[in-house]
Parts: structure tokens; C-alpha cells; sequence
């Protein structure tokens, strides 16, 4: 077990941080499983088909005979047959006493194999109304609260923000409650303050002229016409919006689902002279069916507005009107609300889903599609006329199934062509860097490890520094003709804001010259990058880094979410935290007063991974601490270390002192003995700073430090 050992300031904390490690000379040069995924390739086609009772309930127990499958209209020999459960089986537990202690932890890397289920929740911010806005919200804080589940890698995207939204697939709750605050009415959009607009008085009319001939343009008609085009680029844009969701989830693994939540949109639009045409937004829809079946991604629909009044409400001024036009009024009502409400249920049927409509419990709706998540995968070997590229025809699929009261649904078809015909050839560097770097999990063939701290300073403002360790042996350097070695390679770094934006990035390429004797301690410890962002707004932010390597062609990516308080609160705030890694020996001989090695806490830092039997020194800066906090003894600090989500051991509360920085910006550091039995695996230290002279609501602070434990 670790014990807590008397604070020692090991060194200069802000001097330390800001000062770079012994690296190389660096200088600038000019200028998963496949058993849940529906493949359609020239020798088989695999579709995943639900299957339920009367009652709704997933059949689970179905025999591959029970099940045939037509391919336009011809019946198909199953050739692979399997159910895929997306209910985790765990031991029953005996239930357990909530333990207070506990606090949110963030959640350890993910890896593909550990995912069960790829969320994508749209948010149709360009559609929803004032109303609807705030159901959703509600909505999507209950799933994170309650519905998420372990293996979840969910998103939470918004239809009218920018594409880097995409990156967010995340299992941290923080980032998803990030995500969540972003969701607000959109001014700009196509949704109004309700579900229908209310009426407005008119003048009356001299005469009734009746309704108007069909071929005759009329003002109301040609008003009527810019209407449906207006919500036609709307609805056209939220579904170039999930098709780009869509693309990004095919190489996902487990079930991939899409859950939009939309005010709906319709797929005919009536010209000014009376005739009902298909819109763009039937096309788009195609096109996004196509590419969610190839994709295996099945889209669920959910209607936000919930069981909406048609009626008249106390809103409407009727003044001016006839019974006529009143009745007229209510009618458009009527058939909106069913032309939208289409348009959800057709991309849901389509695609293998299900729509949740006129339901006012939007949570209840998420809770009934994720019970959907179970499903057979079907497959068989199609003839060659299904991928004739002279042809390249729609394929109509139709599955049914033999037991009596079983309902089925499955995708509608796919078109004749192959998943090689539209592979691309091989990548080139660049973009082969660019999908490193936004893939939502990491590319492993350079091991990197990311430490992004929050920092401010008085005269840049805040900041956030990325420390990265690059694994050296994992990259190729060549013998040069003095002696020296000599790598390369491309590094790109972005910061993601939590509306999808761009905050900033970097991107560079490097030589790297070694002298012999560093090349064998840099191939065993690696090296650092490092590079600092300012940071103009607070916020949610996501960074995220890439690197290519010129000799071997290899790419590695890491991801970390950080959160930037906002200074000009005057909240108690914590910095990130700078870390060393000493023997007990190194420690002792410092508390003598001898002379101290060389450390790199850089390197222990951003690799965070020690030994057992060893010291963990660490400090960080205190901000917005109240004036006289620290000469008097209001400000305390202890240490908690955790270990799979519980607290396995507290320090006792301790003072900061005034020789720990200054008054105005203190600094703490302490030190952690890492004890012989502790095992391998992930840790979390979490730091708590109480300001007693602060506000009870605002007098405390936290901060995380994950690391690793190895043999």
C-alpha cells in the first residue's frame, strides 16, 4: 500500500515546467472484430435482421431454418447464420452501500475490442424547435446519467456544427456533458419557438374565392413554395450531416446505431401552382440509406416535438378568419406534422430501425432502442449478376421468417457494388497522418503517450501544454557518415473545442540528430514532444496528435479531453500536474541535503509509468486562492490515490505553506511512496484543495493524475 511521506520540494515547480529536458537536437526542415459488421463484397453478402414478438421483445432463440431471405425476389441458401447479443453477462452482485468517497474518475484509454456498442446521438439543431431544444437536453443528460453502459462509445453531435464534432466518440462522461451544454436553439435554423407557428390576424377578405385552380400560381403559393425549399436546404444539410456521422462509424466496432433526435422533415414539397414533387431531400436520403446499410450502421428516429396539439391553443389570433380558413389552418397543421413525421419513419424503416413518434417521453424512447441492440446476422453468397458493374442495379432484400407472431426488420438492399469496386488505393502520407489523427482510437504503430496540462501565466493568459512521449524503438533512424543517427517525421497536434470547432493546431516536420551515446538512452526512455496552445475562451477542448515516421512509414495518434476554467470567476482552480519518479535512495540522499541527480519530468510526466517500491513526486499551481488564505492556514490540501474507481488510500489534510510559490499563485508539491505490494495496472492520484475563506459552493478544487504501475 502507498504511504504519504513529508511534503519535499523537490524543485522549482514553474522553473522545472517550463524548462525543457536533455533531449536530441530537434530542428525544423524547411517548408477490430468483424463478426457484427454486414460486409457486401463479390462472394457474400451478410445482413444484420431484428427479430421480435408480439410484445415487441428480441427473439433470441431463432434456428437458421426458421429464417429465408430473398435477393429481388429469388430466394437465397443461408450460408452464415449467428445472433449477436448486445446484453454483457455479469455475475449477479449482492448490492452495496453507496459509498460517498467515491468521486467521477476519468475513464482509461479505450480499445476497440472493449467497445460493445458505437452510439452516435444527432442532435437536429437545425430543425428543432425552442420547445423540443430543451426535451432533448434532458433527454440526452438521463442517458449519460443513467442508460450508459459500460462498453458504450458514444457521441453526442449536433447537425449544425462543424465537422470536427465527429471525434467527440468518447466513453468520458465529462466530455458528453460537455457536449450536452452545447445543445441550444438554433436562431438560424429551421425550428421555431414551437412545434407550429401560432396564427396571426388577418384582414377579412371582401369575397371567398375559393380554393385555387391546380396550374395557378398564387401569392400563398408562391409563399408556400419558398417555405418547402427553405426547409428542403435544412433538411438536406441535417442529412449530409448523419451521412458524414455515418462514414466516420464504418470502421467502428460493435453495434453502431445513430439515434436522431429531429423535429422531422418531408419529402415532397408542393410548387406554387398546386403540384406535389419529390424534394432533394428524397435524393440525399437515398444516398444516405445506401451508405448506412454498406456501413452497417443502423439509424434509429426519434420525433422530439412528442405528441403534439394540432388544435387551436391560446397562441392563435383567429381574428379576420372564416370557419373555412380556420379549418384550412388546422388541416396544414395536421399534414405537416404527418409529412414530417414520414420522413423519420422512412429513414428508420430503411435502414433496420425503429421510430419513436408521438411519445412526450424521449427518455423512454432511448430506453426501447437500446433494448433494439440485439440482432441475427444473416448471410449467403450472392450470383454474379448482383455486382454486374454494366448494371450496378439496386438490390431489393426481403427476409422473413417462419415462426408464427415473429416480426422482422432488416435494410431494404444495397446497390451492385462491391466493397472493393469503391475501396481507394493506398493512402498517401498526409492523409494517411490526417485519419491517425481522427480516428476515435488510438494508431498504435508508434506508442505515444499524451499529457495535456492547463497552465496560465500573468502575462499570456491561460494555456494548455501537451507533453507527448514518442517510443523511439518504434520508429527507424539512419547511420549517418559522421556517426550520428538521423530520424524524421511529421507531427500534427489540433485542439478540438466542444462545439466541433477548430480552437488551434500545429503541424511540423522534424530531423532529429543523435549522437551515439544519446542514441541507446533515448531508444530505451523515448523523448518528448512538447508544445503549448494559449487558450482565448474556457471551455470543453479535446487535443489530439498525430505522428508519421519518414524511415518506416509508421503512424501513432493519442487524444486526451481538458477542460479550461474560466480564471475571471474567481473559483478556486487547480493547474495540471507536474510529475518525477525518484528510487527511495535519490529521495533520502535529497533530504540530506546532497547533491541531486539528473531527473526528466518531462519524460515522467507525459509516459507515466513507475515502479513500485519507488517515490512519486508531483505539484501544481494553485489560481484564484482568496487573499490571506495561505498566511493564516485556509488553505489545505490532501491526496487521494484510487484504484479501479475506489479510494484505496487518503492522506491527511495539511496546509499550503507561503514558501510554496507566492501569495497570490501558490504552488504545492508533495511527495507519494508507490509501496512494493502494490500491483500493476492503472492508478489515479486526485489531488483536493479546500480554500476556507472562499464560498462553501466554491471553495474547493480537484485535480486527476492517471498513471500506470509496471512490473
Amino acid at each position: 500500500m502507498p504511504r504519504r511521506i513529508p511534503t519535499l520540494f523537490f524543485f522549482t515547480l514553474l522553473g522545472v515546467f517550463a524548462a525543457a529536458a536533455q533531449q536530441p537536437t530537434v530542428t525544423p526542415t524547411p517548408a477490430a472484430a468483424d463478426d457484427d459488421v454486414v460486409k457486401i463484397s463479390t462472394n457474400l453478402v451478410q445482413v444484420d435482421v431484428t427479430v421480435t414478438d408480439k410484445n415487441g421483445k428480441v427473439v433470441r432463440d431463432l434456428r437458421p431454418e426458421e429464417v429465408e431471405i430473398f435477393q429481388n425476389g429469388k430466394k437465397q441458401d443461408v450460408s452464415n447464420f449467428s445472433f449477436i447479443s448486445s446484453v454483457r453477462e455479469t455475475p449477479a452482485a449482492a448490492p452495496a452501500k453507496p459509498d460517498k468517497t467515491i468521486v467521477p474518475l476519468p475513464p482509461s484509454p479505450v480499445r476497440a475490442e472493449q467497445v460493445r456498442r458505437a452510439i452516435a446521438l444527432v442532435v437536429d439543431d437545425l430543425t428543432l424547435s425552442f420547445e423540443s431544444t430543451y426535451y432533448v437536453r434532458r433527454g440526452l443528460k438521463k442517458f449519460v446519467d443513467e442508460q450508459m453502459q459500460e462498453g458504450d462509445f458514444v457521441a453526442i453531435i449536433r447537425t449544425g456544427a462543424g465537422i470536427g464534432a465527429l471525434q467527440q466518440f468518447t466513453t468520458d462522461k465529462r466530455q458528453l456533458y460537455a457536449a450536452i451544454e452545447r445543445v441550444r436553439w438554433n436562431s438560424v435554423g429551421n425550428g421555431g419557438i414551437g412545434a407550429f407557428a401560432p396564427m396571426q390576424s388577418t384582414l377579412p377578405a371582401e369575397t371567398d374565392s375559393g380554393e385555387p385552380e391546380v396550374g395557378v400560381r398564387t401569392p400563398e403559393g408562391i409563399q408556400r413554395e419558398f417555405n418547402d425549399f427553405r426547409e428542403s436546404v435544412f433538411a438536406t444539410g441535417t442529412l449530409g450531416a448523419i451521412n458524414y456521422v455515418v462514414r466516420g462509424m464504418k470502421d467502428l466496432p460493435g453495434r453502431k446505431s445513430v439515434m436522431l433526435l429531429s423535429d422531422g422533415f418531408t419529402l415532397f414539397n408542393e410548387t406554387a401552382d398546386g403540384f406535389r414533387e419529390a424534394s432533394r431531400v428524397l435524393d440525399a436520403l437515398r444516398r444516405l440509406v445506401d451508405q448506412a446499410n454498406r456501413a452497417s450502421v443502423v439509424i434509429y428516429t426519434i420525433d422530439a416535438r412528442g405528441l403534439v396539439y394540432t388544435g387551436l391553443t391560446a397562441a392563435d389570433d383567429t381574428a379576420g378568419r372564416s370557419p373555412q380558413q380556420l379549418e384550412d389552418e388546422l388541416s396544414g397543421r395536421r399534414n405537416k406534422l404527418f409529412d414530417t413525421q414520414d420522413g423519420l419513419k422512412y429513414l428508420a424503416r430503411q435502414t433496420g430501425g425503429i421510430s419513436i413518434i408521438n411519445n412526450n417521453d424521449l427518455s423512454g424512447g432511448i430506453r426501447k432502442i437500446l433494448d433494439d441492440q440485439s440482432y441475427y446476422l444473416v448471410g449467403y453468397v450472392p450470383d454474379d449478376e448482383t455486382f454486374d458493374p454494366k448494371t450496378r442495379r439496386f438490390n431489393r432484400l426481403e427476409v422473413k421468417v417462419t415462426r408464427p407472431g415473429a416480426k422482422v426488420r432488416y435494410r431494404s438492399g444495397f446497390f451492385g457494388v462491391a466493397d472493393r469496386d469503391a475501396a481507394t488505393p493506398a493512402l498517401p502520407a498526409g492523409q494517411q497522418l490526417l485519419d491517425a489523427l481522427m480516428s476515435p482510437f488510438a494508431a498504435n504503430q508508434i506508442s505515444l503517450r499524451l499529457n495535456s496540462l492547463f497552465g496560465s501565466s500573468d502575462k499570456g493568459g491561460p494555456f494548455i501544454r501537451s507533453l507527448v512521449h514518442v517510443r523511439a524503438q518504434d520508429m527507424k533512424f539512419e547511420d549517418q557518415a559522421d556517426g550520428t543517427k538521423k530520424g524524421e517525421f511529421d507531427i500534427i497536434g489540433v485542439a478540438f473545442g466542444d462545439n466541433g470547432t477548430v480552437a488551434d493546431q500545429q503541424s511540423r516536420t522534424y530531423t532529429m540528430t543523435i549522437k551515439p551515446e544519446a542514441y541507446e538512452r533515448i531508444r530505451q526512455k523515448g523523448f518528448v514532444y512538447d508544445f503549448t496552445i494559449p487558450m482565448k475562451k474556457p471551455g470543453a477542448y479535446q487535443l489530439r496528435i498525430a505522428i508519421r515516421d519518414h524511415g518506416s512509414g509508421k503512424v501513432g495518434s493519442a487524444n486526451q479531453f481538458v477542460d479550461v476554467p474560466n480564471l475571471k470567476k474567481d473559483r478556486l482552480v487547480l493547474s495540471g500536474a507536474v510529475l518525477e519518479n525518484i528510487t527511495v535512495a535519490e529521495w533520502q540522499r535529497r533530504s540530506g541535503g546532497q547533491r541531486l541527480e539528473v531527473t526528466d519530468p518531462l519524460i515522467d510526466t507525459s509516459l507515466r509509468q513507475f515502479k513500485n517500491g519507488t517515490v512519486l513526486n508531483y505539484g501544481l499551481s494553485i489560481f484564484n486562492a482568496k487573499p490571506g488564505s495561505v498566511e493564516n492556514g485556509s488553505l489545505a490540501w490532501r491526496v487521494r490515490l484510487f484504484r479501479d474507481g475506489k479510494m484505496i488510500f487518503e492522506g491527511k489534510p495539511q496546509p499550503a505553506t507561503p514558501k510554496s510559490g507566492t501569495a497570490q499563485q501558490p504552488t504545492l508539491a508533495g511527495s507519494l511512496l508507490l509501496g512494493k505490494d502494490m500491483t500493476a495496472g492503472d492508478y489515479v492520484i486526485q489531488v483536493v484543495v479546500t480554500d476556507k475563506l472562499a464560498k462553501e459552493k466554491y471553495n474547493t478544487a480537484t485535480q486527476f493524475v492517471q498513471f500506470e504501475i509496471v512490473e
